[in-house]
């Protein structure tokens, strides 16, 4: 795997030596149960895979790049870097400018990009209408374009759907970046329809059958469908590919139903002319963290703190999967945890922050669960846990506590 040019600030004491022995342990990534650190009092239960992947290295490698080779000109951001608030902030603070807000508002005009400005297209992407405005006004956007490879491996697989006259069924969030990048590329290769999940598909797959009147297509999936979509012709042969930062359970499931319609309209033989059975298009970091967290739920704790950036999809995926077992706490930064009697979270189902007092329970050892995103700073969450150690006397020391999982 190719190691990224990131800043030293992003990177942590903790943090990088827990990930360093666990790849020496475990090279091929089999095992995804977490990494135990146990300071006496408290002993946190560190997920096996978590934090920056590939493709965020890689973006954030390639922007910091584009501020030291281009001193004096003008660099815009065409939206947020990665959904990671400090990220964001600190390309900022080294006078980048966004152009975009995260649903694609202006928020800069783009009359005012000049050829010699520079414009950093998101890991996310891009979709191509944008592209085309920003060409238009002789801007290169490929110069510093840190698209993730495997949101450009979805695109790709578009396309080839499109070549087999396929349709293609997107599932993701229909208002995120990446989202509306790849619903941008697979209509130009085929019809296409954004599904948020399996309520969505089975309102799909009624339609399909039958069981719903066509109409409902254009008022259910209004503005997350290509236009011109014919119900009666474009509903016959489908696809399957999707946000890469979804639950690969959710795809898979998807998947499988809009398979099972398609042998009961047209029959198992028949199968091959109605169905694409792609692999999920989930990318391996997120495959990695969501394995990780299976990992973790399989151990007993008390609590679980996920940090990240609140519009971070896969972060929110691996809160939704820890809560379904004991409270979990998901924060930006260490200074969400305000003492410890209470801590300041955001609350995936209602989208606001709340607080919640006595979070630590009282007991002899209290055992944490400690993960982030794939656009967390390890560098955070090792401050997170410094934060959370000083709460409890007589501590082990971090070097006993590395200690120890190197004796295991």
């Amino acid at each position: 795997m190719k190691e990224f040019d990131i800043p030293e600030f992003y990177r942590s004491p903790i943090i990088s030596k827990v990930k360093n022995m666990r790849k020496l342990m475990d090279p091929r990534k089999k095992d995804f149960t977490p990494t135990v650190l146990d300071f006496g009092p408290v002993r946190f239960h560190i997920s096996r895979h978590f934090g920056f992947c590939y493709g965020v290295e890689n973006a954030i490698e390639i922007s910091y790049k584009a501020i030291v080779e281009n001193h004096g000109k003008r660099i815009f951001l065409l939206s947020q870097m990665i959904h990671n608030p400090n990220v964001n902030a600190d390309l900022l603070d080294n006078g980048i400018q966004f152009l975009q807000d995260t649903e694609g508002n202006e928020l800069i005009s783009f009359d005012i990009l000049q050829p010699e400005d520079l414009v950093i297209v998101p890991a996310f992407g891009a979709p191509i209408e944008t592209i085309v405005k920003l060409e238009a006004k002789g801007v290169d956007v490929q110069a510093y374009n840190t698209t993730c490879p495997f949101v450009e491996k979805v695109w790709n697989r578009s396309k080839k759907l499109g070549e087999t006259k396929h349709s293609i069924i997107i599932h993701g969030k229909h208002n995120h970046e990446e989202t509306r990048a790849t619903f941008s590329h697979s209509s130009s290769s085929a019809p296409s329809v954004i599904v948020r999940d399996l309520e969505d598909t089975v309102v799909l797959m009624d339609i399909i059958h039958g069981k719903r009147p066509k109409s409902d297509f254009y008022t259910y999936f209004k503005g997350k469908h290509t236009e011109n979509f014919d119900v009666d012709h474009d509903l016959n042969k489908l696809g399957v590919v999707n946000q890469t930062t979804m639950l690969a359970t959710e795809t898979q499931e998807i998947a499988d139903f809009v398979k099972q319609t398609m042998i009961d309209k047209y029959g198992e033989q028949e199968l091959g002319n109605h169905f694409a059975d792609t692999r999920d298009t989930l990318c391996y970091a997120t495959n990695d963290n969501q394995n990780s967290t299976y990992g973790l739920m399989k151990t007993d704790f008390d609590l679980a703190i996920v940090v990240g950036g609140y519009n971070s999809s896969n972060t929110t995926h691996l809160v939704e999967l820890l809560e379904e077992k004991h409270p979990t706490y998901f924060i930006n930064t260490e200074e969400d945890i305000e003492s410890n009697t209470l801590i300041s979270h955001f609350d995936i189902h209602q989208k606001e922050v709340k607080t919640t007092e006595n979070y630590l329970p009282s007991k002899d050892v209290v055992d944490i669960v400690l993960t982030s995103g794939a656009s967390c700073p390890d560098a955070v969450v090792d401050r997170v846990l410094h934060k959370l150690l000083d709460y409890f006397n007589d501590t082990k020391t971090v070097k006993e506590a590395l200690a120890g999982v190197n004796s295991k």
